[in-house]
């Protein structure tokens, strides 16, 4: 149709002779083709509704499924990465991926490092640390005390005697030869066993082995309390009397040098001076076993 109102004849001359119904022309104005736009006027079309050539329809019909299954394709698509988006956002990491996200991210955060540097211990312990345990003294154990036995022919009671001899004249500091005289005089006087007197009563009254009756005379050393040794208790402790007798022993000049018997007759004045010599070897053996 033209703007005259004049109807276009197909077969009017001037019109391209190659021009079918199957290649339709497309009008500027809407985009339809030519062919569409025939009116009711035309003389073989007239009373007949107006219709369109079915290959142009086909060709619609496809191009309009091709856009919408085009178009549902790309809905799906965005679907599924909007899913797989929201699905990595809401599914929870894993520890190991939390923890190394937050080490990367502190690190850019801050330039900080961690320091080597040993921590200086708070001056308060802490709650749950154990006190050291303080290292345990080392104590040497004593010697058990050697066991001195008889020798000699001394017995028991004896040999204890002479361990007294020796161990006050040891804190004395005499010299091993004053020792060998005591215990050489003890043998003559008492055969080393701690006398008590018949005549002294009261000197029954300590401990003592045997009793005498030579007058007054008590103890190891047989000393008597009338002649100004000491009073019958003194006398009767081996202690006393030994060191009583040394004492005396160290007053005599040169006795180092005496014979064993001039030097106990020098401090004792017995009636038989050379009864000591013969226990000066015996108690050469009984101080050599107590000193060891």
């Amino acid at each position: 149709m033209r703007d005259d109102g004049t109807l276009d004849d197909p077969n009017a001359p001037g019109r391209p002779a190659d021009r079918s119904d199957d290649a339709p022309s497309i009008d500027q104005a809407d985009g339809t083709p030519s062919a569409d736009r025939t009116t009711a006027s035309s003389p073989e079309r007239a009373g007949t509704p107006r219709t369109r050539p079915r290959g142009s329809m086909n060709r619609r019909t496809r191009l309009v499924v091709a856009a919408g299954a085009a178009c549902c394709l790309g809905l799906v698509g965005v679907s599924q990465v909007g899913f797989g988006a929201t699905d990595r956002a809401t599914r929870p990491a894993p520890a190991a991926e939390i923890a190394e996200r937050a080490a990367l991210d502190a690190a850019s955060r801050s330039l900080a490092r961690p320091s080597t540097a040993p921590t200086t211990p708070s001056a308060s312990p802490s709650p749950t640390a154990k006190p050291k345990p303080k290292p345990k003294a080392t104590v040497k154990p004593r010697p058990k005390p050697r066991r001195i036995v008889p020798v000699a022919g001394l017995n028991r009671v004896q040999m204890d005697n002479a361990v007294k001899i020796v161990r006050a004249g040891k804190e004395m500091g005499v010299p091993r030869r004053a020792l060998v005289i005591a215990v050489a005089t003890a043998m003559q006087e008492s055969t080393l066993l701690n006398y008590a007197s018949g005549v002294l009563p009261e000197s029954q009254n300590y401990p003592h082995q045997a009793v005498g009756w030579d007058h007054d005379s008590v103890g190891l050393f047989q000393q008597r309390p009338s002649s100004g040794w000491g009073t019958v208790e003194e006398l009767m402790d081996p202690e006393y009397a030994t060191k009583a007798f040394l004492s005396a022993l160290e007053e005599i000049p040169g006795w180092q040098d005496l014979p064993l018997s001039v030097a106990a007759q020098a401090v004792q004045i017995s009636a038989f001076p050379d009864a000591y010599a013969q226990h000066e070897w015996n108690a050469g053996t009984v101080v050599a076993e107590i000193l060891g």
